[in-house]
């Protein structure tokens, strides 16, 4: 007798369309059956507009709360309604108490997605990209998206055409205006508004700090927080074992912290690398969810082409490392340019290149870091660049989404 064998991989896939095959036309059938209700009661256009939601926030993931969290402190103060929607079922926000703002979680994957497709919405704010290139489509009943970055790098760290189909992007500085006007030119795509207003995550993240206990630099002995991004061209894929046995071997204390993905997809590098230092007096690992604390018990960085060099930099204006990693840039928009990619022009700035070669001597690449006044000017002038109105985020999107709206 045959049998016909589907592996996991093939057959969660087809479960995943199923479910979303399904899910469409339950909603489908839903949007019919209120159509045909709206005929048969003489019902116009105006009732879409009666039920449309003015504002919406949609989240594909709990840990975009740091940017909507100032954002819906700010709806609230002004009692303006606003409408929550996330796809993590732990979301802080839905135990957050409000009076103005309504969160909802609308279910994982394809659920979620369609349930957004079927929307009837005002604006609508979010830092997901790749509207209507992937699952999540514009609907045609939602006037207008809005794209808030997590990020004060540039954007072209996106997957291709993340924000092509977006109508508006809050900008935290010039550097995200200059790279959205190169995408539009190079791919002839209308100009889309957009708007400097700053960074919610960084402010907040400011604010947070001061309560922070005070750090004094040890500058002969410095603490090391070795951050890196995950995957084959990320720190602890490329370099490993030659670079933590040259930082342990520096003597200085080392807190090595991976990125949360590497705990799902290289559990079995995070494992081989903790065995092997379980011993080391002087290298810890760190997997706590707020990374902020770690920050500021630190006196240098050691990174590639993670986020975190713009907050090491520019919140606690520090020096910092990055590693030449030869990051493949692909399949992100960034492989349109001509150019290297912003921040790692960026990071040639304001901190000091490891080269494979440089290893062996990284104490003395640490040390030098530390005491260049040059690498300290030089982070002053790039955050000037790509963080703009600081303080003030949270005030000007809101005053850009109801003004919008109101015009």
């Amino acid at each position: 007798m045959t049998f016909l064998y589907i592996d996991p991989g093939t057959g969660s896939m087809l479960f995943s369309l199923a479910i979303g095959i399904v899910t469409t036309l339950v909603f489908a059938l839903r949007a019919l059956a209120v159509k045909v209700r709206f005929v048969l009661s003489g019902g116009k256009a105006k009732k879409i507009c009666a039920d449309k939601i003015p504002f919406v926030i949609y989240s594909d993931h709990k840990r975009y709360w740091n940017v909507f969290e100032p954002i819906c402190e700010e709806f609230d103060r002004r009692k303006i309604p606003l409408v929550y929607y996330t796809q993590s079922a732990d979301d802080p926000v839905l135990s957050k108490k409000y009076d103005f703002v309504k969160a909802e979680f609308i279910g994982e994957g394809n659920k979620g997605f369609v349930r957004m497709n079927m929307l009837n919405a005002g604006t609508v704010l979010s830092t997901t990209p790749g509207l209507d290139v992937l699952q999540w489509k514009r609907s045609k009943n939602v006037d207008r998206y809005v794209h808030v970055p997590h990020s004060i790098d540039d954007l072209s760290g996106y997957r291709m055409f993340g924000l092509d189909y977006y109508d508006a992007v809050l900008c935290s500085g010039m550097n995200q205006v200059d790279f959205i006007r190169k995408i539009e030119s190079l791919r002839t795509i209308n100009p889309r508004e957009t708007k400097i207003v700053g960074s919610t995550y960084m402010d907040a993240d400011l604010e947070y700090l001061k309560d922070l206990p005070s750090h004094k630099t040890n500058i002969n002995y410095p603490t090391v927080l070795l951050a890196p991004s995950w995957g084959k061209s990320a720190i602890l894929s490329r370099f490993g074992e030659s670079l933590l046995d040259a930082l342990v071997e520096t003597k200085f204390k080392i807190i090595v912290r991976p990125h949360p993905q590497s705990k799902t997809s290289e559990k079995d590098l995070l494992a081989r690398l903790e065995n092997r230092y379980k011993d080391a007096e002087n290298l810890s690992w760190n997997y706590d969810n707020d990374n902020l604390a770690v920050m500021n018990e630190s006196d240098i960085l050691i990174t590639d082409f993670s986020g975190i060099i713009f907050d090491y930099a520019f919140l606690l204006n520090r020096p910092l490392i990055y590693a030449d990693t030869e990051f493949d840039n692909s399949v992100y928009d960034a492989a349109w340019l001509d150019e290297k990619m912003w921040i790692l022009m960026t990071a040639d700035k304001m901190g000091v290149k490891l080269e494979e070669s440089k290893i062996p001597n990284v104490k003395n690449l640490i040390l030098d870091a530390m005491r260049s006044e040059k690498l300290t000017k030089a982070r002053e002038s790039v955050k000037s660049e790509c963080w703009e109105n600081v303080g003030m985020a949270a005030k000007a999107i809101v005053n850009f989404l109801t003004e919008e709206a109101n015009a």
